[in-house]
């Protein structure tokens, strides 16, 4: 059977679940995987066979997303020539994490597309939603890769379809320990803006992965560091909490690793809202910016902040196994002849 894996470039959350997804597709046939997207900061560790620019939100200076330079970056007739030459009819099934590149080219040449997904799940009619409304957010949301088919990941199972989180492997060995630092992941902020911030609380030790520059330094109470996945995830695994943005591997990890959490949701980008309201339901302290207006609540959650406890098992195989079963005739026709041979033994 031959698999097409397509997985979203933009940011760090998808390619890190891919790490353990990828081997468990490798179980049911050839995968060709497609990255599209120029704002990811880990790398995949498996063959890439298709690689676009892709469609990507490029992260601003001041807690949301830089429109302009998105805009400027936007390479719309290339992303269209893509769509149209991607060979999707070749595989036997597309199972996409929120890649536009296939998506589309999926939906134009009219062959099933299925999205396992974190965005699949903040769609779902049962997912928490934030008090504020957001039309175009969430019509950006639901048109930037559709799909025929959806499995979703999500802080809860809030519903069928929706799973727990996907903790890669890497962090599931780990052994949490706490060295009394606090690490921080707010890409959309600048070197200056965090500086500014974080100096204010002059008796933490933040240990702070940056976006914007190349060179580790430090300054103050503050260190700072290119982002690099081995780095960011040993200093989660021993930090006393960790203060980063509504995304959903990071959160879900740090959750899952036992450290206390507080995050800050992107301005105007709906899915991390959505992130944000889930969150809040779970007890985690939410704040809209990083700004002297919540050094109050950032104050309190440093001194008396809670852990929030979670159970997320290692399903990853089991999903595979569901979407698989459901949506691949060949598989479902292996899975017929075993069972006939079975009986004629």
């Amino acid at each position: 059977m031959k698999i097409l894996f397509a997985i979203q470039g933009t940011g760090n959350g998808h390619l890190s679940r891919a790490r353990d997804v990828y081997p468990e597709l490798k179980k049911y046939g050839e995968v060709d995987v497609l990255i599209s997207g120029i704002q990811a900061d880990v790398d995949f560790p498996y063959p890439v066979r298709y690689r676009y620019y892709g469609m990507s939100f490029i992260f601003g200076s001041h807690g949301g997303v830089d429109m302009i330079k998105t805009a400027q970056k936007l390479k719309l007739g290339k992303l269209i020539k893509d769509i149209r030459k991607l060979p999707v009819k070749a595989y036997d099934i597309i199972i996409n994490d929120f890649e536009p590149v296939s998506a589309w080219a999926c939906k134009l040449q009219k062959v099933p597309c299925i999205s396992l997904s974190h965005q699949s799940a903040v769609l779902n009619e049962y997912a928490p939603q934030p008090k504020e409304s957001d039309f175009v957010g969430k019509l950006v949301l639901k048109n930037y890769a559709p799909v025929t088919a959806a499995y979703g990941f999500h802080f809860k199972a809030f519903a069928n379809n929706i799973f727990t989180p996907v903790i890669r492997k890497q962090v599931r060995e780990m052994m949490p320990t706490d060295e009394g630092h606090y690490t921080v992941y707010l890409p959309s902020y600048d070197d200056e803006t965090l500086l500014t911030h974080l100096s204010h609380f002059p008796n933490v030790k933040w240990q702070v992965f940056s976006k914007h520059n190349k060179e580790a330094y430090t300054k103050g109470n503050v260190q700072l560091q290119p982002i690099e996945n081995d780095a960011f995830i040993k200093s989660m695994a021993a930090s006393t909490g960790v203060l980063c943005g509504a995304g959903f591997e990071g959160p879900a990890e740090a959750m899952y690793l036992g450290k206390k959490l507080m995050v800050i949701p992107m301005l105007a980008q709906y899915e991390q809202q959505c992130n944000a309201a889930a969150m809040e339901k779970l007890g985690v302290p939410v704040i809209k910016t990083l700004s002297a207006k919540y050094y109050d609540n950032i104050n309190w959650w440093l001194i008396d902040g809670k852990k929030i406890t979670v159970d997320y098992p290692d399903q990853t195989a089991k999903i595979i196994e569901q979407l698989m079963h459901e949506h691949a005739p060949l598989y479902r026709k292996d899975i017929q002849r075993a069972i006939t041979a079975t009986a004629a033994l």
